[in-house]
């Protein structure tokens, strides 16, 4: 190839593609931050680390934080992010690794525009007032106890938002507030998996996971209401009714989006929910907790007496966290339950109250790692000088059935040949097999 024709090629190549001599790797032919500058040191990317003082790295931990109701009773229309991304040393607003959470406040007569970029999932429960959102699935309208999810909607529909160059073309929501009687805003707690997406440099495909879905407030409280207060099969009277937000579309992990996990749960007055933990961040919003006043009315925010949380790293043998941290619940606030935490629920009051929490348990569902655990049986295992490994301890029993299954098919079948080993003689499956026993691997 000769100098001119190598230079009419590069000139019709379009911006943002490489060139290539004969034999050299692409020359970058623009500033463009995906663009690489040849020539490259592949060697310089990459580091060697000694496994035993790195295989677990120091990292900043998901902290234990409150942040108040206050927050979202100015009577102004803002909104404010959770924001920990300080504590957690990231570049991008988050509350937790993967999520985001944020008090939406929208003034009575006055809207509010909210946008992501690339998020795949979006939730909005209402603490707060009656009003709609305009999105780009359509309107939806909602009042108090409602909860509503969006998906990832591609970048073909139009936008719905037009304040401000932020929220311009992006995955946005138009928030308009019709009236509310306590402060005279109403309010949402709005969340999202976008700082999961930021962190891989990534974004969704314009396929949706899941379709756009309403739960109704009365509906969710009428469906708790109709679980019986007792257990029919132990006939004790249980120490919580909740109910598991799920999409039709997440058909095997029974979650709120392929992400995101939610459960509406009660606490009866008097009642302790016993301790337990879950690889998943819990951002916990107090629907109902604790307020000073007495006597009010199931619903309208009080408990009558002190509804908190007791947080710790460990559990010891009877079944009692370690050095508990205590976070009182104060209706519309929200707590942060990091990650791997005991945690235990108590209402001291003398009305039901009410927790919603968010969490990133639908990626942890999906990969199978979201190992929930509760006191009784972590309990049993400590006494037993047992620790668990397995993150599907619930599937033990049917591993075991499986295995006496296969040791049954593999006698039976020496037997019809004339075989004479025993249990212990038993080959072991190799990879690949793809029936049990030791007669036919594939």
């Amino acid at each position: 190839m000769n100098l001119l024709a190598l230079a009419l090629a590069v000139c019709a190549l379009p911006a943002g593609s490489a060139a290539s001599l004969p034999g050299d790797a692409p020359v970058c032919l623009d500033s463009s931050q995906n663009c690489i500058d040849a020539p490259v040191n592949w060697e310089a990317g990459g580091s060697m680390l000694e496994y035993t003082a790195n295989a677990n790295p120091a990292m900043t931990e998901v902290p234990v934080r409150i942040f108040p109701a206050s927050l979202h009773q100015t009577g102004k229309t803002q909104l404010t992010p959770l924001d920990l991304s300080e504590a957690l040393s990231l570049p991008y607003p988050a509350t937790a690794p993967n999520l985001l959470a944020s008090f939406i406040e929208v003034k009575a007569g006055e809207s509010l525009e909210t946008g992501v970029e690339h998020a795949t999932s979006q939730s909005f429960y209402v603490m707060r007032g009656k009003g709609s959102s305009v999105t780009r699935a359509g309107l939806v309208e909602w009042s108090r106890g409602d909860l509503f999810v969006l998906p990832y909607l591609g970048d073909t529909a139009p936008s719905v938002c037009h304040s401000s160059p932020m929220v311009v073309g992006r995955q946005c929501v138009r928030h308009v507030c019709e009236s509310d009687d306590e402060f005279g805003s109403c309010s949402l707690y709005f969340v999202h998996d976008e700082p999961l997406l930021q962190y891989l440099g990534a974004r969704p495909v314009d396929t949706r996971r899941f379709q756009p879905a309403m739960y109704p407030g009365t509906v969710m409280l009428e469906t708790v209401g109709n679980i019986s207060p007792v257990d029919e099969f132990t006939g004790e009277v249980r120490n919580r009714r909740g109910i598991l937000l799920s999409s039709q579309d997440s058909t095997q992990t029974k979650t709120l989006t392929p992400t995101l996990w939610s459960l509406l749960n009660s606490i009866e007055a008097g009642a302790t929910q016993a301790p337990h933990r879950h690889n998943s961040v819990a951002l916990d919003l107090a629907v109902v907790g604790t307020v000073p006043s007495v006597g009010g009315a199931e619903g309208d925010g009080t408990s009558g007496g002190i509804v908190y949380t007791l947080l710790g790293r460990e559990l010891d043998a009877n079944g009692a966290i370690v050095r508990p941290l205590k976070v009182e619940w104060e209706s519309g606030g929200v707590f942060v339950t990091p990650p791997g935490w005991w945690h235990s629920h108590h209402n001291e009051g003398n009305s039901t109250a009410w927790v919603l929490p968010m969490q990133d348990a639908g990626l942890y569902t999906h990969q199978r790692t979201l190992d929930i655990r509760f006191q009784a049986e972590e309990t049993q295992r400590l006494q037993n000088g047992v620790s668990r490994g397995a993150t599907l301890d619930i599937q033990k029993s049917d591993i075991e059935n499986k295995v006496k299954g296969a040791s049954k098919n593999v006698r039976e079948l020496d037997e019809q040949e004339g075989g004479s080993e025993t249990e212990g003689d038993i080959k072991p499956l190799v990879a690949g097999t793809i029936m049990f026993g030791h007669c036919g691997h594939a």
